[in-house]
């Protein structure tokens, strides 16, 4: 309790970064929903996988920049799309624009953009917003909340259960290669569900009581960044599965419990 404390005194504008955070996540989503569903121009990334991004996610994170710029001209921001600006600041946004772009370009709404604030190198504040279906997700050091329709209620993950009755959500298991494609089977024969196409919804679901597991691999910072606090502050956990820190990304497991994650990752060592 102690160490929650002194983290809250150093950083007194929580609650109005919070706020703030959520100002983005609306000027994002009037770039972001007026272009959903329609004809578009799709641009590919280089690399092995079909990796689109379109006007929606450029336009997206450049209003998401210009507000920070605006109002923190110190803080440091790292986006998806326009890559990092560096400063001194012991905070750094870290920008998602459309989080799921694959799905965004066939018009499912499992999409989402992610903004996250990092304190000192950890996350601070987290929001997920999927402006669609009208889901706002937020967490920071005081809990989490989802926000629909005007109305705020308190998330809280479910309570552990064992391993054979969980339910887990990962985007593909086309993305588990190699030794990591061996560790997600003993999972997947060892739990009651396994869905997949969620993309950072599942993660969400999962501080919602929902899911007791979410998981993907090799997930790159602004991937993870915002829904840590999330998941977090509903009572979750998050880790990687070979142990770094999951604060910077990798391969991915957030799980509702402690007990339900280190059963996971027992099945997923088991050789």
């Amino acid at each position: 309790m102690l160490r929650r404390n002194k983290f809250i005194m150093d950083n007194p504008d929580h609650h109005t970064l919070t706020a703030f955070a959520l100002t983005l996540a609306q000027a994002s989503a009037r770039e972001t929903l007026p272009r959903f569903r329609q004809k578009m121009t799709i641009d590919v990334k280089s690399g092995t996988d079909w990796d689109p991004v379109t006007e929606a996610d450029r336009e997206s994170e450049r209003v998401i920049r210009a507000l920070i710029e605006g109002s923190y001209p110190d803080h440091a921001i790292l986006g998806e799309e326009f890559g990092s600006k560096q400063t001194d600041s012991d905070y750094t946004w870290i920008i998602d624009p459309i989080d799921g772009t694959r799905a965004f370009v066939i018009g499912m709404p499992s999409w989402a953009t992610l903004i996250g604030l990092y304190y000192r190198g950890q996350p601070l504040i987290g929001v997920m917003h999927q402006p669609y279906v009208g889901d706002l997700f937020v967490g920071n050091q005081d809990g989490a909340w989802k926000i629909k329709d005007g109305q705020k209620s308190k998330l809280a993950s479910a309570a552990s259960v064992t391993l054979r009755q969980t339910k887990v959500g990962t985007t593909t298991p086309h993305r588990y290669q190699g030794r990591d494609s061996a560790k997600f089977e003993r999972l997947r024969e060892s739990v009651t569900l396994m869905r997949y196409g969620g993309d950072a919804y599942f993660f969400c679901l999962l501080a919602e009581g929902l899911l007791d597991i979410a998981m993907d691999p090799g997930l790159q910072i602004y991937d993870i960044a915002a829904l840590i606090p999330i998941i977090k502050g509903a009572g979750g956990v998050v880790a990687t599965w070979d142990g770094e820190d999951p604060a910077q990304g990798g391969n991915i497991i957030a799980a509702s419990s402690k007990e339900t994650l280190e059963q996971a990752l027992a099945v997923m060592a088991a050789r």
